[in-house]
Parts: structure tokens; C-alpha cells; sequence
């Protein structure tokens, strides 16, 4: 009885470990939403605990870029740029003027300009 429960204990820590090397394939995703490493280049930029998004420019809670599933609501909304692949309402490229629009509510809050977005 011993030994049957070391097989099963050993096939389940394989089965576990084969597991754990797995990357879901997003490729029919990329199109429509939000890649998961969106322009993160480093540790600090890929941390999402605070109110502003340092990475995008944008409050985190609002970032469509970050929240794969806020940008799939914005896309439902009609409000998405197909040549950025980000929200309209957020695209700093089309719309340079959004971008002070943000900066503002920033400083409001904080008191100091935001961190230019990477």
C-alpha cells in the first residue's frame, strides 16, 4: 500500500512541475486586446499597487492599457484606437491634449507634476 501511494504522490509532483513551464497562447487575443506585457521594461514599472499608472500616464484604476478587461469594455464602447491599440479616450498620440487632461488630476492630488509616462 506504501508503494501505491509514493506512485501516486510521484506522478501528481510530475504532473505538477510539467504544469508549471506551460504560457497559455494568447495569439488570438493580440489584436484585440491589450498584450500582457504591454511596454514593461523593468520591475518597477510592472508594479500596479498605486494610483497612478507611471508606465501609461493614467490613473491605474483607469489604465485601458494595464486591465485587459477595462480595455475590453472600452472597445465595446466604441472607444478604442486601432492604429495605438489602446483607448481613445487615453491615446497621447492622437490626442496630445489627453495627456495634460491627466497630468492635472495628477497634480491636483499630489501636488507635483506626474511622472512623464514611459
Amino acid at each position: 500500500m506504501s508503494g501505491r501511494w509514493m506512485a501516486v504522490v510521484s506522478f501528481c509532483a510530475a504532473v505538477t512541475v510539467a504544469g508549471c513551464g506551460h504560457q497559455p497562447d494568447t495569439s488570438d487575443k493580440a489584436s484585440s486586446a491589450p498584450a500582457a506585457t504591454h511596454g514593461h521594461s523593468s520591475a518597477k514599472a510592472a508594479v500596479h499597487s498605486g494610483w497612478w499608472c507611471e508606465v501609461h500616464g493614467v490613473p491605474e484604476a483607469e489604465c485601458g492599457l494595464c486591465d485587459a478587461k477595462l480595455a475590453a469594455e472600452l472597445q465595446k464602447k466604441g472607444d478604442w484606437c486601432q492604429e495605438h491599440q489602446r483607448p481613445d479616450s487615453q491615446c497621447f498620440v492622437c490626442h496630445p491634449e489627453l495627456q495634460a487632461k491627466f497630468a492635472a488630476r495628477y497634480e491636483a492630488k499630489f501636488g507635483q507634476q506626474p511622472p512623464a509616462p514611459q
